[in-house]
């Protein structure tokens, strides 16, 4: 009963936690996201580099709440070149044709 009561009290002595979203990035992150983003570019030089961006940072964004962030990185680069190879499959026309997927 007692844990009930105590559901919805903040128990980090008075200090109010930002919440996940207002959490600003690290100096590391940000380093990390720009580098995946160069690579992407590089290997899909057919996709609008804000369309890789965008990718990117959406894969990025789905890993926020992860505990273990030590695999962040490579997931979410992984996670990034589904989407940009699953848009050049879908991409009509014979300009992407001998491009290899990423």
């Amino acid at each position: 009963m007692a844990s009930e009561a105590l559901q919805g009290v903040d128990r980090s002595g008075g200090v109010p936690q930002p919440a996940p979203a207002e959490v600003q990035p690290t100096a590391e992150k940000l380093a990390s996201v720009r580098d995946t983003v160069l690579r992407l570019r590089s290997a899909y030089p057919w996709a609008e580099p804000a369309a890789v961006e965008a990718a990117v940072t959406a894969a990025y964004d789905s890993f926020r709440g992860a505990r273990v962030r030590n695999y962040v990185a490579i997931l979410a680069e992984r996670r990034s070149r589904k989407t940009l190879s699953a848009a050049f499959r879908a991409a009509p026309g014979p300009e992407h044709e001998g491009e290899a997927e990423g």
